[in-house]
């Protein structure tokens, strides 16, 4: 067996076939909401396959049917880890909330999502870091974080970056609007539609799989390299994230998921 299969992770499974990774969101009773320990696991499992030079390619799914509904909000919102949390968007570097996402953009192996029922929030932001997305159709997927009085503070500004136009992106971003898949994948959201997603990625990283090892490393490190954007853009990310847990209008927004009637204040923020 596989090094890496062989750890023992408590919200992730790992499976090895024929040098292709499959890594699964292992959390069905949350619709496999990121959690801190999804995130902890996810980055100590990406900094190992980094190291593996034997794999090929990954393929990054959720278990039952759902990709990734979002970020945890009881685990953001508990008093426990609060400080965590600030910790994150105040040191000087990436955050976990970043890493986690951008750490599948970095590895040297191509990395497929396969996206059903929810890819939301902090579940949208992990596959866009991922080299290719290969929906079902009937996938649901939102840049959220607007709903809960929140930014996209999760890589947003390096893995977006040359997959959607600007407009887009700002549109999505400033609405939380859901949309299913062939509408991201006319928007360029989406790589590729499948009623059997799973089969198409495993096809296509075999496919991967044939090619030299170093060719499409080389080919991801040169492509990621006509997007790079300066470490200034995360730093904006954690600073308005900051701005935005602190402020008023966030907890009017808690507010107003519940009860639509709920007015916002003033903007606090220029």
């Amino acid at each position: 067996m596989n090094a890496i299969a062989s750890y023992q992770y408590e919200t992730l499974q790992v499976s090895i076939t024929d040098n292709i990774l499959t890594v699964t969101l292992n959390r069905p009773h949350k619709k496999n909401a990121m959690s801190f320990q999804v995130i902890n696991e996810l980055i100590k499992l990406a900094g190992r396959i980094s190291k593996d030079r034997s794999i090929r390619a990954v393929i990054l799914n959720g278990a039952e049917g759902t990709f990734c509904a979002g970020i945890d909000l009881g685990d953001l919102n508990h008093p426990k880890n609060t400080a965590f949390a600030l910790w994150e968007l105040i040191k000087p570097w990436q955050s976990a909330f970043q890493r986690v996402c951008l750490v599948w953009r970095d590895l040297p192996v191509p990395v497929i999502a396969v996206l059903e029922g929810y890819c939301i929030g902090a579940g949208l932001q992990l596959s866009l870091a991922c080299d290719i997305r290969i929906s079902h159709p009937d996938c649901q997927l939102s840049i959220m974080e607007a709903k809960w009085g929140l930014v996209p503070d999760m890589g947003l500004t390096q893995s977006a970056f040359g997959v959607l136009r600007e407009d887009t992106l700002k549109e999505l971003a400033m609405s939380a609007r859901i949309i299913d898949a062939n509408e991201g994948k006319e928007l360029g959201l989406i790589s590729h539609c499948s009623e059997a997603p799973l089969e198409q990625a495993q096809k296509l990283a075999a496919e991967f799989a044939e090619r030299s090892p170093d060719a499409v490393l080389a080919s991801k490190r040169v492509i990621n390299a006509m997007y790079d954007q300066p470490a200034k853009t995360l730093y904006k990310e954690k600073a308005w994230q900051l701005k935005m847990m602190l402020g008023r209008n966030r907890k009017l927004a808690l507010r107003k998921a519940k009860q639509a009637s709920t007015l916002f204040g003033k903007r606090q923020f220029r």
